[in-house]
């Protein structure tokens, strides 16, 4: 199935979840990261849990430093 990361399409598997996607993307669950799914913050603790629908706009945020 095709979900849009940071607006840009990105296929996984079906019944996905966050933490697999991450997986795919080569990003470690690090801190600093924030994800949204369709607008919605999805916390930390439900990145395993959480199943990707088609087509899902998820918003992938990293916090750097600077200033």
């Amino acid at each position: 199935m095709n979900v849009y990361v940071n607006n840009k399409e990105q296929e996984v598997g079906s019944a996905a979840k966050i933490d697999e996607l991450l997986s795919v993307l080569n990003i470690n669950a690090q801190k600093g990261i924030a994800i949204a799914v369709n607008n919605n913050v999805v916390p930390r603790a439900e990145w395993e849990k959480h199943e990707l629908q088609p087509e899902d706009k998820v918003m992938l945020i990293r916090a750097t430093q600077g200033g």
